[in-house]
């Protein structure tokens, strides 16, 4: 297959092109009037960058920590104009579209700058704290009059502790709302200093066994179910969700074994949103250059979800589709 993007391995947090460090925080979206990411209107600022790699991820640009070009062949009217300004010579016009040699690119978004059909974009640019705050600021209308505030989300914002917890104080001084919507994979270390900053955690959960949990997300989950347990004993509040994939985690035994552990977690009992898989991945893949298969994932139905709720309303838990 081509390589239409320039891509890095998931190593950790990015450099710029020129190997400084990078200022401020990586993030692919900011999402205005968001009402599905807490409660009320909120601006939810989406982190790239995720130790994850779940293979139903909706969002397959957040995954990478590194800024990547995304390419739509059937945007391209083969111009060229990508390619005469490419400082690096990476972009090459074929029969078949344009293919960027991830190699010398250096994701300096010159090549998207320049395209008149938007066929080229880059996922990811970095925001100072001072920046975001504006954006956030400018919403406040909207989720003041709602209850509302802001959201990190991701990929997973825990990635990158030290801005986030600078954001996250910035708002606690404005008296901000803050949300985290996180997949929980971090240091125990960094996980109670964000909560003490924090009034309302996302949490996901995906698989219980751990060895399935790595074989569809590529890591396993002792550290992500001993960091819930964590966070509940110090009384934060917070909504579990669930990605529910039929094929993957829609079985009687991973939802018997999730509600019986969300169950006996400390504190008040927990909420449950469920997510219910679709396929918007497909073309954000193609995007990125790369093949998306769902081989056996499928979207639950509507009795497959309502045995599910009731078998969470069993152990004295609320579970609602979507949220």
């Amino acid at each position: 297959m081509l390589d239409h993007s320039a891509t890095g391995p998931v190593s950790g947090p990015s450099e710029n092109p020129d190997g400084t460090e990078p200022q401020g925080g990586l993030v692919f979206d900011i999402k205005r009037y968001a009402i599905n990411d807490g409660p009320g209107i909120r601006v939810t600022i989406f982190m790239k960058g995720c130790p994850l790699a779940c293979r139903w991820c909706h969002n397959p640009e957040s995954i990478s920590p590194k800024v990547q070009k995304m390419y739509s062949v059937d945007k391209c009217i083969g111009c060229g104009e990508c390619v005469k300004i490419c400082p690096m010579r990476a972009c090459e016009l074929t029969p078949e579209g344009v293919v960027t040699d991830s190699s010398i690119c250096i994701t300096c978004g010159e090549c998207a700058n320049a395209c008149p059909a938007l066929a080229s974009e880059m996922s990811g640019h970095y925001e100072s704290v001072d920046d975001l705050i504006k954006v956030i600021e400018n919403e406040r209308p909207f989720f003041d009059q709602s209850g509302g505030g802001v959201t990190f989300s991701g990929g997973e914002p825990l990635l990158y502790p030290a801005f986030l917890i600078e954001m996250l104080d910035a708002c606690g001084k404005k008296n901000i709302h803050r949300t985290i919507d996180t997949s929980g994979l971090t240091s125990e270390k960094n996980l109670l200093e964000v909560a003490r900053r924090t009034d309302l955690f996302l949490y996901d959960l995906k698989l219980m066994d751990s060895e399935r949990h790595k074989e569809w997300t590529g890591v396993g989950n002792k550290r992500i179910l001993k960091n819930l347990q964590t966070l509940a004993e110090t009384g934060s509040e917070i909504q579990i969700r669930i990605p529910l994939v039929k094929g993957v985690n829609c079985d009687t035994d991973n939802i018997e074994a999730t509600a019986s552990f969300v169950a006996a977690l400390p504190g008040s009992p927990k909420d449950i949103s469920l997510l219910p898989y679709h396929d918007v991945a497909g073309g954000k893949s193609a995007k990125l250059g790369k093949e998306y298969d769902p081989g056996l994932m499928a979207t639950p139905g509507d009795n497959e979800l309502a045995k599910i709720i009731t078998r969470f309303a069993e152990h004295g838990l609320t579970a609602t589709v979507g949220g």
